[in-house]
């Protein structure tokens, strides 16, 4: 697993190598810009709104919120890639933490419209998820909700699938989504599939009344 260090390397090639993996739908990006464009297309429709971006890398996403009026909160791991976004996003409100740890003090006593993590949660294991998950759910306003593009599957098979497909490729080290399981603790998760290797989550609190885990299984066809 990248340390902060390795983070910080890669902070000058990120964009380019995430670019080349969608463009060739490969394993681990394959899907990539429509991951981000559908949750882009998803805050759209609420203007203005408060969006907090966990491990937001280069700013690839939030960026482009920002430029139509989003207010951007965002931690990340690497302070390279914070300079980087800070380049794009000047009145962003950027802070450095390790999510492994739970948000970064300045974060944890506001609330938000949503709060995304692309291509970032998967460092976390499935224990660390749901932990980190309950923590977002609490920051989140009365119709806010929780939007997550990354490597994640419906189940297991599709996963073990995509693991062969991979082959050598494959990073045995990053821990990824699957819907079917994390139901367990939140049975309300919405899913969408977008490539073979990727999907976006949502957990939104206007489908549980308030309270993680209390709606009824959903699936949906689009975010």
């Amino acid at each position: 697993m990248l340390d902060k260090e390795g983070f910080d390397l890669w902070a000058d090639g990120y964009d380019k190598a995430v670019g080349l993996s969608d463009e060739e739908d490969s394993y681990p990006f394959a899907g990539y810009r429509k991951v981000l464009g559908g949750i882009f297309q998803t805050i759209m429709q609420t203007p203005k709104a408060t969006v907090l971006d966990i491990g937001f890398g280069t700013g690839t996403l939030t960026a482009k919120l920002y430029e139509r009026g989003c207010h951007i909160y965002g931690q990340d791991f690497s302070p390279k890639m914070i300079a980087l976004a800070s380049r794009k996003m000047p009145e962003a409100r950027l802070y450095q933490g390790d999510f492994t740890k739970g948000l970064a003090e300045q974060l944890r006593h506001l609330r938000y419209d949503f709060i995304v993590a692309t291509y970032s949660l998967h460092h976390l294991t499935d224990g660390q998820k749901v932990a980190f998950l309950r923590e977002l759910w609490d920051r989140l306003t009365e119709n806010g909700r929780i939007l997550i593009g990354d490597v994640a599957f419906e189940n297991r098979a599709q996963l073990d699938q995509c693991r062969r497909e991979a082959g050598e490729a494959w990073d045995d080290e990053e821990i990824y989504f699957v819907a079917e399981e994390l139901r367990e603790a939140f049975p309300g998760l919405r899913f969408t599939q977008v490539s073979r290797c990727a999907g976006i989550l949502t957990l939104a609190r206007q489908d549980s009344g308030g309270k993680p885990g209390a709606a009824e299984t959903e699936r949906d066809k689009a975010v």
